[in-house]
């Protein structure tokens, strides 16, 4: 049996990974992708202390996270479509939605 410390570090590990790429990548998508990754890694802790204290409700958030993920990546990946069509760009620091 692996110890719930691994599956811990595991999701710290991708959560930093997603911090950093969210905080140093200036494209929409690398962002939209970092954005994911830390949910996941959430969803990882979640799944273990549930499984480590053998209750549903951890496996539940995971449920409601994931629906969460699935609205954030279908209105996020419209708006990027969007923004793309009138900039022509997915740089963040070109993307000024003040000035048309």
């Amino acid at each position: 049996m692996i110890p719930i410390a691994y599956y811990l570090v595991l999701a710290a590990v991708l959560f930093s990974i997603g911090i950093g790429a969210f905080l140093i990548k200036r494209n929409v998508i690398t962002i939209f992708i970092s954005i994911e990754l830390m949910l996941n890694a959430v969803n990882l802790t979640f799944v273990a202390f549930a499984h480590k204290w053998h209750q549903v409700s951890g496996q539940i958030f995971v449920f409601f996270v994931m629906v969460v993920a699935a609205a954030e990546a279908a209105v996020g990946l419209a708006i990027i479509i969007a923004i793309f069509r009138t900039r022509q760009t997915l740089n963040v620091d070109e993307i000024d939605l003040m000035n048309s």
